[in-house]
Formats: structure tokens, C-alpha cells, sequence
């Protein structure tokens, strides 16, 4: 039997529940028992919770750091909220492009009062997230003219469709929502490949481009690697259990040396209704990742999407995906070697001995991060040659121990627990149950993992986590003061001589963030740090030419935080490190996204999600009917589009430099 939603709060927050059931230490106890062991107890830290909590290289560098604390050249944009876009003095930030604008030749010009599902096939997508630029192939400037694939990770049907917002803290009232609401829903997921060109300083898409493409949750898709073919992978549709049709909440992703798009499917478990008996044999498994999760109502439509006639529909989702940017014809491929979870991203190196590694955090408090080392070596000189590269390695998940190391604990079927006795009878099942291996293998609880990313500059791994508000008062000590970590913080990882594919590498932690003027917030910015410069749940990281960090938010409010979100620029080395400021800053409601350098640093492209999905307190529920903003058309028949954005230098020259 079917169940029917009993209300549609807003989808990100379920990311907080914390779904995972063992007795594996925490980040927050591994900080404890490190920084406790190693500093406290000597004496060096006292009772500091800022002390207690940040690396020893900013902390030497804190007080040096006001007289050389930044190599970043902008003035700093001031935080606050309200309903447009800010960026730093000096910048242009012009909209690329924005929801309902044709992507595919044919497309109809937007009408939010009558969508339809063959419409949006055709336009540009809802929630822009992960963005990636891809240098023309044989181009003149390589910088100036280039692919643009962009994530669209899930909808909000509130300000998309007139006449839905629920009552109270209902966001959706889902009785109301139609298959015709589904149908453009399902096309408005998915992704987008561009052609966009830099002409007279201003970037534009290139329109009936050969290149262009919609992505959708109905694409036809072919999964590959250990787990294709498996019996859990089959449905009455696909009995190969090999082909499947569409990806879902597309979050951030990653780029090849070989030139193809990863994109990570997050929260697969939002699109399933139904039930499952208590003994079926994907009841466990399903708990395990929140299946169903009841926020859409594709199960009433799409028999696929109800758990209760199709159960094995889920495990086909909470894939990295890989496509050709560049072939419009291409069938994208589930890699299936790099685990089923709430995948953040996908951001690799190729590593010194030429193999490739694969980074990845599962974005729920108190799940893990993860690395996929592959098998074999990148050929750099053949592209063609690493098309199934993905399909063969070893993944792995981290243990962070007090000593200061990090343990790589391999999930490999046979190894330790992760036997038929445990449910796991091969590869495809450790694959398919990729959290609950992890948690057999002890791997350490983390605070809502999102990217990870790899400095190819620095060699070094930035692991961000946004925060959790699950942390017990128990956890808490002189050392790790914040019971419900609410504003998250940043590690770095540190591979010995570089080796990605060690067993085990060093980390220190790089920011605790939040509001570093309130002692109780324990937060270890710079010294140099100004007001409008510290910032709180970090989300997406990019990296750009000189090693520097930017970093995208996600969950700052005026009421919070007194600041919306945005992008800040994050010093990593010397005396600055620890340093930050803000360079952009969203309307009221909106989350930024999938921060992208073209290759010359001279335009950054940004993604601008779901503007006017919250409001600044005394103002009305946001709906279609009356949004906290209508950014960016601001005009009064037009809802708030979600946007690309992309930033250049006025009279040109690098970002930031």
C-alpha cells in the first residue's frame, strides 16, 4: 500500500537527520582525543576553545597574520540580506543564464502560468548546482570558448507552480501536485551542456549549438561496473539490471583528465513513496539511506518510484555518473565501482604512479568520506583509453584517528566483516550497501560531508563539512566545545610525499567557522579576519591556480547568521593562512553553488540556487504567489529563477589578483 506524504518540509534539511545506527566514533571524538592528548593535557592549549580546535600552522601564523594576511586583491563585498546579488567592487556579475531559457533549438520561450513537461525538456533546468567548464577542443582561446555542463540537483515546487504552497511549515501541499507538475519536474532534474562564448568581455550562450543537451530523470542511462547485472539491480522494466532510465538530485560532481563530467546523485531517497514489509530483503538497505523519503510524488504517477511495487528501483540510484560533454549522443554510464551513497562529489587526481583517485563525501551528518583508487594508469595521450577506467579499482572510506593520521579501510568484498555471513555475498552487494559496509569496517562518523577536492598545487585534500546539529553533550570537552556543530568546519588532508593511494595520511583541521567574536562559537579564522570575511556552513569548494580556496555556503540566514550565503576567498598557506573574505553574496533565500575558474582565472562562474526558498523573518512563506525576491528578473509576472552567474574583472585581468 502506498503511503501519501504527510508534508513537504524543505528537502535539504532531511541531510541533518542522520540515519546511520552504529557506535563509530564521531569526528567530534577523534578531535577530542587528538587535540586533548596532544596539546591540552601538556598544557600547550589550556582550556582555548579556538586554541583547541585549529592547526598549529595557523595558529603560529595568527599573529603575524594582520600585517600579510591575504593574497587575495578585492575589496570585501559587506554581508547582510536582501533581494539582490552582491559582488566585490570592481567585478560585473551578469546572468548567464536562468531557468526556462532555451537550452535546445526549439525550445518555447519560458511562461511560468503554463508549464509543461515537453517544454522544460527543452530549457534550461531548475536548481543549477555543480558547474564545469570544458576549453573548446582546438579552440583559438581556450578561455574564451568552452563547454559549460551544469548540475540540476531538484525543484521547489513552492515557487515554481502557482497555487501549492501548504499550510504552517509545509513548504508543498503534495495533494495538489498533478502528474502534469511531475512531468515538469522530472525534466527540470537532470543536467545541461552548453556552448558559451566570451566576446567583448561579456559571455553568452551560443544558441542551436551542435554541443547542447538536456539531461533528464527519463534519459535512457547504462550502469556499468561490479554491480550491473545484479539480481538487486533488476527491475519488471530492466531485467538486465543493466539499463536505467534518468539521474536524480544532482549535486556536485568532478571533471576527468580525459575530458568527461562526473555528476553525483545525492538525495536519491527524497523521489520514492510506498512501503516495504519489515522482512523484505531491501528493507534494511533502504532504511539505511531514508528510502522513501516522501518529498516528491513521482510514486503516484511512476509505479517505478514506489518502493512497494518496484523495491529494487532505489538501488539504481546514488550513482556517480560519467558523460561526454563533448557527444550529445552519448549514453551516460552509472559507475557503479564507486559506491552507492549520498554522493557530494567526485573531484580526483591522477595520482604520482599515474593511477587515478577519486574523492567523495556522503553528504548526511554522521556519515563517511570516501577515495576510489583505480586499477590502472591514466593515458594522457589517448583520452579514448580511460573510458572504462572507473569500472575497475578500490573503494575505500576514512578513519580519522587521535593520532593525527587517517586510516584508508578498504571495500572489498571478503575483507574483515564484509562476508556473506554480514549479508554480503559480492562485490555488487558492498557496492549497493556501500554505508553499511562502511559502518562495519568502523569508519569515523562525519558532520555532513560535501566536497572534497584535491589541490594538484598543493598535493593536499580539503575535506568541507557543513555541520551537525546531531552532536551529543556528551562529546563535548575542553578541546571540542561545540555540542551541535552547527556552522561546520574544513579539513585538510595531508598524503605522504604525495601518494594518494596511501594507506594512511595526516590531517590537521583548517577552520572551525562561524562567528569568531563569540568565544562559545569556537571558530579559527585568522586574526585577520574581518566581520564581513567569516562565514558558516561551508559547502562547495574550488580551487584556483594559486592554491587558494573558494568556498560556497550553504544554510546562512540573517537570523543565524546575520549574512546570507555566498562565496569567500580562503587563505591555505603561509602567513595568511586561515585568512578569509567575502567576495560574493546571494539574494535572501538562495544557496551558491559549483564555484568554476576558466583556465586563465579570468571569469568565475557561479551557480545561484533556489533564490526565495526561505525568508528573512516577518516576512510571508515564500510561494510562487509572494517571493521574498524575484531575482534576477525582478519583475512582477516572473517567479526567482535560479541562475548562472559568471563574474569577470572589469577592464579584464585574474580574479582576485
Amino acid at each position: 500500500m502506498q503511503n501519501e506524504p504527510s508534508e513537504a518540509l524543505g528537502l535539504e534539511e532531511s541531510e541533518d537527520v542522520g540515519r546511520n545506527p552504529t557506535d563509530n566514533r564521531t569526528i567530534g571524538d577523534i578531535i577530542a582525543v587528538r587535540y586533548n592528548r596532544r596539546d591540552v593535557l601538556r598544557g600547550a592549549l589550556g582550556v582555548s576553545a579556538i586554541a583547541a580546535t585549529v592547526s598549529p600552522l595557523a595558529l603560529v601564523a595568527a599573529g603575524r597574520a594582520e600585517a600579510n594576511a591575504s593574497r587575495f586583491v578585492f575589496d570585501e563585498v559587506a554581508v547582510g540580506s536582501d533581494a539582490d546579488h552582491h559582488v566585490a567592487n570592481g567585478y560585473d556579475a551578469d546572468i548567464l543564464i536562468r531557468w526556462g531559457d532555451p537550452v535546445l533549438e526549439g525550445a518555447q520561450a519560458f511562461d511560468p502560468q503554463t508549464q509543461t513537461g515537453a517544454a522544460q525538456k527543452r530549457q534550461f533546468g531548475y536548481n543549477n548546482d555543480y558547474l564545469a567548464y570544458f576549453p573548446m577542443r582546438g579552440a583559438g582561446s581556450a578561455a574564451r570558448h568552452g563547454l559549460l555542463v551544469v548540475n540540476h540537483e531538484y525543484t521547489n515546487g513552492e515557487l515554481m507552480f502557482p497555487g501549492v504552497r501548504g499550510e504552517g511549515p509545509r513548504r508543498i501541499d503534495l495533494k495538489k501536485i498533478t502528474d502534469a507538475h511531475v512531468s515538469v519536474e522530472m525534466a527540470a532534474h537532470g543536467g545541461s551542456v552548453l556552448e558559451i562564448r566570451r566576446e567583448n568581455g561579456k559571455w553568452r550562450v551560443v544558441g542551436d549549438s551542435r554541443y547542447a543537451r538536456r539531461i533528464d530523470a527519463e534519459t535512457p542511462m547504462t550502469i556499468t561496473g561490479p554491480a550491473a547485472g545484479h539480481p538487486r539491480m533488476q527491475t519488471a522494466e530492466d531485467p538486465s539490471g543493466r539499463g536505467v532510465r534518468g539521474m536524480l538530485n544532482n549535486c556536485a560532481g568532478g571533471v576527468t583528465p580525459w575530458g568527461t563530467w562526473l555528476t553525483c546523485e545525492e538525495n536519491f531517497h527524497f523521489y520514492f513513496l510506498g512501503e516495504l514489509a519489515a522482512d523484505h530483503a531491501e528493507a534494511r538497505n533502504h532504511k539505511r539511506y531514508g528510502v522513501p523519503g516522501r518529498a516528491y510524488m513521482w510514486g503516484r504517477h511512476h509505479a517505478r518510484f514506489d518502493v512497494g511495487r518496484e523495491p529494487n528501483e532505489a538501488n539504481r540510484f546514488g550513482w556517480v555518473v560519467e558523460i561526454d560533454p563533448f557527444d550529445p549522443t552519448s549514453t551516460p554510464r552509472k559507475r557503479t565501482a564507486l559506491g552507492r551513497f549520498k554522493h557530494e562529489g567526485a573531484a580526483g587526481i591522477i595520482n604520482r604512479d599515474g593511477r587515478y583517485v577519486l574523492y567523495s563525501g556522503d553528504d548526511e551528518a554522521f556519515d563517511y568520506v570516501y577515495r576510489f583508487v583505480s586499477r590502472d594508469r591514466v593515458d594522457t595521450t589517448r583520452p579514448e583509453a580511460n573510458r572504462d577506467l572507473l569500472d575497475y579499482g578500490t573503494l575505500f572510506v576514512a578513519r580519522y584517528d587521535g593520532d593525527g593520521t587517517v586510516a584508508w579501510l578498504p571495500l572489498v568484498h571478503g575483507m574483515g566483516p564484509l562476508t556473506a555471513e554480514n549479508g554480503f555475498a559480492s562485490q555488487a552487494d558492498v557496492l549497493i550497501e556501500t554505508r553499511r559496509a562502511a559502518d562495519l569496517l568502523g569508519a569515523t562518523k562525519m558532520d555532513r560531508p560535501e566536497d572534497v577536492e584535491a589541490s594538484a598545487l598543493t598535493q593536499r585534500v580539503y575535506v568541507i563539512l557543513t555541520g551537525n546539529d546531531r552532536r551529543k553533550d556528551d562529546q563535548v570537552d575542553a578541546a571540542n566545545p561545540r555540542a551541535a556543530n552547527r556552522f561546520g568546519h574544513i579539513i585538510e588532508m595531508i598524503p605522504p610525499d604525495g601518494d594518494h593511494a596511501a594507506d594512511r595520511f595526516a590531517w590537521e583541521i583548517l577552520l572551525k567557522c562561524g562567528d569568531p567574536s563569540i568565544a562559545d562559537v569556537g571558530a579559527t579564522f585568522s586574526g585577520a579576519t574581518t566581520r564581513n570575511g567569516w562565514f558558516a556552513n561551508p559547502d562547495n569548494v574550488a580551487i584556483d591556480s594559486q592554491g587558494r580556496l573558494w568556498i560556497a555556503t550553504d544554510g546562512n540566514t540573517l537570523k543565524k547568521t546575520g549574512r546570507t550565503d555566498g562565496l569567500w576567498g580562503v587563505e591555505t598557506q603561509g602567513e595568511g593562512r586561515g585568512a578569509s573574505r567575502c567576495f560574493y553574496r546571494v539574494p535572501v533565500g538562495a544557496e551558491l553553488c559549483g564555484p568554476c575558474f576558466t583556465p586563465d582565472d579570468e571569469t568565475l562562474f557561479v551557480a545561484v540556487q533556489h533564490p526565495g526558498e526561505t525568508a528573512d523573518e516577518g516576512s510571508p512563506p515564500p510561494s510562487f504567489e509572494t517571493p521574498p525576491t524575484r531575482w534576477p528578473d525582478f519583475k512582477a509576472d516572473m517567479p526567482p529563477r535560479p541562475s548562472v552567474v559568471a563574474i569577470t574583472k572589469r577592464g579584464g585581468g585574474k580574479i582576485a589578483s
